[in-house]
């Protein structure tokens, strides 16, 4: 018999805000966090507008000393799976916790240590870069410090599949609970890939926009879209046994019902053409959560501002609802944060999930000029409250890898 899987607790730190109040309050008001890049100096690159974290107080979350040992993209996982530990009341039951474990992912990890690193080591010989060089770069060690953290003895572990890696955390953490092999997940992910190399990386592969205007930057579906913003931060759900949180009298946020994960098989960085995989991934999930097109209400949409991104995935929702498109509401959260890669499934879970438990659809902000290949209700300029009892928040990546998370109202 599957087990029944809810979320009782959230994490975030994000462009629009540093706890799960602070983004939802950004979310209600269509504040867009997108404007000029302050972590460095980017006189010398074309993009000049990023997504930032800001006014983080790191202290309240991570020691000092051990945050020193720590990649950017670590400290904002810390951050987000301390409010998430802490708003989920787990902290102070005491049991075993060999069925409790985490899945933290990252895209890329941690490449700001990577470049620095890198320059130290051309400077005074790679035999005296940091002795924390590995352990600060590599992609699982925001999983293994959270882990270490809150003695989580489970399950622990890091997908990295590009910008679907935190949907593939949430939905394999589902599958965990869900088939019996644990109780209670630690899962999202962490990006901190505001970098000269990454962004020039980006700027190549002529990804990123290069807009000057923050409201004309980050604009999914609009017909004027030039490409993605990047973004960073981290989100993190606490997914737990149904039983298990109803005996100890846990908030239940929402319940995740579907998870589904398959591959273009195309080409590296472009989707398939029409968007079959991501129709695939979406009927896969609806399939495993047990319900049909009629019953989902919103769609987080992966929606990064790109012209193939956005018109691929609405010919594909476009197919699966038929003339019943228009009753489903559709809008990128990126619009407000940007891309953030490897974490950005996380954040939009988190919001995704807020959306369904207070029943309020996201806008798309900045939206201004229809494009008649995303013909689609994608809630511009400002959100309101409609009653949301299925949603679906979508991840697609480089590599073809495609991911749907399913939502239920508690």
């Amino acid at each position: 018999m599957r087990r029944r899987v809810v979320i009782t607790g959230l994490g975030i730190v994000c462009p629009i805000g540093n706890d799960k109040e602070e983004v939802w309050s950004s979310v209600k008001a269509g504040r867009c966090g997108i404007g000029p890049i302050t972590l460095y100096d980017p006189a010398e690159q074309k993009v000049k507008l990023a997504g930032e974290v800001k006014d983080l107080k790191l202290d309240d979350y991570v020691d000092k000393r051990e945050a020193r040992k720590m990649d950017r993209y670590t400290q904002f996982a810390m951050v987000a799976a301390k409010q998430a530990m802490t708003d989920s009341g787990l902290l102070g039951l005491d049991e075993p916790r060999d069925r409790w474990g985490v899945i933290m992912s990252s895209g890329i990890g941690g490449i700001g240590t990577i470049e620095n690193e890198k320059v130290r080591g051309m400077e005074k010989g790679y035999d005296r870069v940091s002795p924390y060089f590995i352990p600060m770069s590599i992609a699982n060690m925001a999983a293994g410090h959270i882990a270490i953290e809150y003695g989580l003895h489970g399950m622990c572990t890091s997908v990295v599949t590009a910008c679907a890696s935190a949907a593939n955390a949430i939905g394999e953490s589902f599958r965990h609970i869900r088939d019996g092999y644990g109780d209670v997940m630690v899962a999202g992910g962490a990006e901190a890939a505001i970098t000269p190399l990454c962004m020039g990386g980006f700027t190549s592969l002529k990804a990123l926009t290069t807009a000057a205007d923050p409201a004309r930057a980050s604009i999914p579906f609009d017909a004027e879209r030039s490409g993605f913003v990047m973004g960073e931060g981290a989100g993190a759900l606490i997914l737990e046994e149904y039983e298990h949180a109803r005996k100890r009298g846990a908030q239940i946020y929402a319940e995740i019902v579907g998870y589904g994960a398959n591959c273009d098989a195309y080409h590296i960085t472009a989707p398939s053409p029409e968007g079959t995989g991501a129709e695939q991934c979406m009927r896969l999930a609806m399939e495993d959560a047990g319900i049909s097109p009629a019953e989902v209400d919103y769609i987080n949409a992966h929606g990064t501002s790109t012209k193939m991104n956005d018109s691929c995935e609405s010919a594909a929702i476009r197919r699966i609802f038929g003339d019943d498109v228009k009753r489903v509401r559709v809008s990128s959260t990126k619009s407000m944060t940007g891309h953030l890669l490897g974490a950005s499934a996380a954040v939009e879970a988190v919001i995704t999930v807020e959306a369904v438990q207070k029943d309020f659809v996201p806008p798309t902000v900045n939206y201004k000029v229809p494009d008649p290949e995303c013909s689609l209700d994608v809630v511009p300029g400002n959100g309101y409250p409609m009653k949301i009892s299925y949603a679906l928040s979508n991840s697609f990546g480089f590599g073809g890898h495609n991911v749907t998370l399913v939502f239920r109202k508690a």
